[in-house]
């Protein structure tokens, strides 16, 4: 636990003790200028105070924003942080929290916008470009919550001081060493070995792998590949990756990572997938006798076995770009970055049209249609396929695994998850650092590729809720802790780069041991183990028996459970259905028609493959495909909604569906307990009373549990749109005749 680590200052680090937890509902209102707080700061090991302003006014998202509640607002190395010493905030801390990061806190990671208020105006704050200090600062966060501080109690030079910290050390272009990863793991190095060991399989090492290949058994046909090792042929690749035994360890050193065939994954009926960056183009002008060796080479490769019967798939072609993913996104975020309450009903007159443009949806979509279609080549046509995209590192991380979510009932669990992403992701190479644009570099942005394929997963979790071990609250907090700088699982573009700077610190003291960095995967640095237990899914259905893989010559369940032949007129319902009627057309109008396929969007295969296995009773631990229907694609409210207590609903959603498994499950255990009265030899130290007391109180909650709870606001939010809105709609005569008939009808 993180109570257990030192702080910076001295040479025995203390104790720290965390802040307490502020809930923004809990508010008050003064007319007077209060008196100047100072509640106690306290700090992560190698967290250093770097600015702070007293008497700043933490406001409400009420349509004054005149209401709040005071503190002192800091800004350090590791985040923007508002603290306060009033009673009221400690009584309603929340049960679900981090031990890392308060509900009040800010990594600078985090932070996406920053906006001042100058009479009443917003405008964007830019480094080096201020000149007037606003009256109140805006911090819109990646995990879409809004921050407004008043300004106004608070003294000039203060203000000056705090503004000037916050933009410069949040928008400033980093070096990599000076991000608080490295000051964290430097001092905290003594005390990694007091955290719960990582169960997760990270895939750096021979065995890791060799595992890997035993539990899909395609031992026979690929091996391990140790030639990077030391990362002597290229940075690129990691250490070891699996490659086809027919691959001659010469041909790694020739190529030199470019263009080799990389093994993700086996299906059980021996099918591989794989990836591969492209090869140089035959066609090119003065290509040289060396290249041209080169791709024959290659090709004798790939027409060896097990590649006799190969598809390529390159994605760069088939979805969407870097740049559309970035854009898509960029707009979608700005559904939920509300200022106040007005603004939220306002907007709620045209965000079905704005979520439509943005596109997002549309981009999710596309991926997990494109891992149906692969799926199909796996699981039906028996036809290895290798995916092609420049370095192999984003969008073949995504379409992989999804692949194997899909198809593969261990990638379902949590472990199992875990190690799908420490294997496709993090030592596939995925570019966090510049994706996620942790160092601020002004030629970069974020392209949320990694937050893409969580949302692609949440959409098949929230379709088939009993064939995952997670939960979307664990989803929700995985999205989260990409900002958070204490851990190196997403900070680093490369094994290479991690292990570079793993046996490198700034100074001389440093250098001369290895800096120990956290993996995320160790959820008890986060949260204690009643946290812990809203990660799993008290639904999930295990397989009581272990699962045996069929040779390449059989067929496994699912696939016996489709069609043996195809013809012109399959079945023509769902998402690929050859022509959509006129009536349905008319009356969802242009902008849902286009989410229905038209006959040459995919091929007559892959709609006979989704339409037929969709008409088949469902096997929890084989494949599942998701529904890609328009409607079926949806916002993941928790993560995008959980901060607006408008959009929730008090006791409802998945809660109230929840609180009744728990009610079942205490009576499950009372009769469990009667049992084992009469006969203690079946007495079972399983136990669900912890969760279930929780979720009991659950129905208290609001649909977005645990992350908004209805205790914490003051108030209870009701759908009562502005009158500001109803004037664009209709004058207030015709407002006033409808409520004349509204009571005339009442009074009948």
């Amino acid at each position: 636990m993180l109570g257990s680590l030192g702080a910076v200052g001295g040479p025995k680090p203390a104790k720290p003790t965390f802040i307490s937890y502020v809930a923004p509902e809990e508010i008050y209102k003064n007319d007077k200028e209060p008196a100047e707080r100072s509640p106690d700061i306290f700090l992560l090991p190698g967290e250093q105070l770097l600015c702070e302003a007293n008497t700043v006014l933490k406001c409400t998202q009420d349509e004054s924003s005149q209401r709040g509640i005071f503190g002192r607002l800091i800004c350090t190395n590791f985040k923007v942080a508002f603290l306060t010493d009033d009673p009221k905030a400690k009584e309603n801390e929340p049960e679900f929290r981090n031990k890392v990061v308060g509900e009040n806190d800010i990594t600078l990671q985090c932070v996406d916008q920053i906006y001042g208020v100058y009479d009443e105006k917003k405008k964007s704050l830019l480094s080096g470009l201020v000149r007037k200090y606003p009256e109140k600062l805006i911090l819109y966060c990646k995990d879409f919550r809004v921050f407004h501080f008043c300004l106004k109690f608070t003294k000039e030079e203060e203000v000056k001081r705090i503004v000037s910290g916050i933009i410069h050390h949040i928008q400033s272009p980093k070096l990599l060493k000076r991000l608080f990863l490295f000051s964290y793991a430097a001092v905290a190095s003594n005390y990694i070995g007091t955290y719960t060991k990582c169960q997760t399989t990270m895939f750096d090492t021979i065995k890791d792998w060799r595992l890997e290949l035993e539990r899909v058994k395609a031992y026979m046909k690929y091996k391990v590949a140790s030639t990077n090792e030391g990362y002597e042929i290229c940075g690129n690749l990691p250490q070891y990756f699996v490659v086809p035994v027919s691959l001659p360890d010469e041909r790694i050193l020739e190529f030199k990572g470019k263009g080799i065939p990389i093994w993700c994954w086996s299906c059980p009926n021996g099918c591989a997938l794989m990836k591969m960056s492209p090869l140089p183009k035959e066609q090119d002008e003065g290509i040289s006798l060396q290249q041209k060796e080169f791709l024959d080479g290659i090709e004798n490769i790939i027409h060896r076995p097990p590649y006799e019967v190969t598809i390529y798939e390159d994605l760069s072609v088939n979805l969407p770009s870097l740049q559309e993913i970035q854009t898509a996104y960029n707009r979608f975020k700005q559904l939920f970055y509300i200022d106040n309450r007005t603004e939220y009903w306002d907007s709620d007159v045209k965000w079905f049209s704005a979520l439509e443009s943005c596109n997002w949806l549309e981009i999710i979509r596309q991926c997990l249609k494109k891992a149906i279609e692969v799926s199909q080549y796996l699981e039906v046509e028996n036809t290895n396929v290798v995916l092609k995209e420049e370095n192999a590192s984003d969008l073949c991380c995504v379409i992989s695994s999804l692949i194997q979510v899909m198809m593969d009932p261990h990638c379902r669990t949590k472990l199992g998850f875990q190690s799908l992403i420490q294997k496709e992701w993090i030592i596939g190479g995925h570019c966090f650092l510049d994706r996620c644009n942790h160092l601020r570099q002004n030629d970069k942005d974020e392209v949320p590729v990694f937050l893409l394929f969580l949302d692609c997963v949440w959409q098949l979790v929230q379709q088939y809720p009993v064939a995952f071990e997670f939960t979307e609250t664990y989803l929700t907090v995985l999205s989260d802790s990409v900002y958070i700088p204490i851990f190196s699982t997403f900070f680093f573009n490369s094994p290479f780069q991690k292990d570079t700077h793993h046996l490198a610190g700034e100074s001389q003291d440093v250098q001369s041991k290895a800096l120990s960095f956290h993996s995320v995967w160790n959820w008890s640095v986060q949260f204690d183990a009643k946290a812990q237990a809203l990660f799993h899914n008290p639904l999930f259905v295990n397989k009581s028996k272990p699962s045996t893989r069929k040779s390449a010559h059989q067929k496994h369940q699912r696939q016996l459970s489709l069609p043996l032949t195809q013809s012109k007129s399959t079945l023509k319902k769902g998402f690929f259905k050859e022509e959509t009627g006129p009536f349905i057309k008319n009356l969802l109008g242009k902008r849902i028609s286009k989410l229905i396929s038209s006959p040459d969007e995919v091929p007559n295969s892959s709609r006979w493959f989704y339409d037929s296995w969709h008409c088949k009773p469902l096997d929890l631990h084989g494949l599942i495909l998701p529904h890609i229907e328009g409607p079926e694609i949806r916002v993941w409210a928790q993560r995008c909604l959980r901060w607006i207590p408008e959009a929730q609903i008090l006791g409802g959603g998945t809660v109230s569906t929840m609180s009744k498994i728990f009610e079942i499950m205490d009576e499950l255990q009372m009769l469990q307990t009667k049992v084992e009265e009469k006969c203690p030899v079946l007495r079972s130290d399983s136990r669900p009373s912890d969760m279930a007391v929780k979720m009991r109180a659950a129905i208290r909650a609001s649909s977005l549990y645990p992350f908004a709870l209805l205790h914490r606001n003051s108030f209870k939010p009701k759908p009562v749109i502005p009158t500001s809105t109803w004037k664009g709609l209709e004058a207030e005569d015709d407002l006033a005749k409808r409520d004349d008939e509204f009571f005339d009808l009442g009074s009948l």
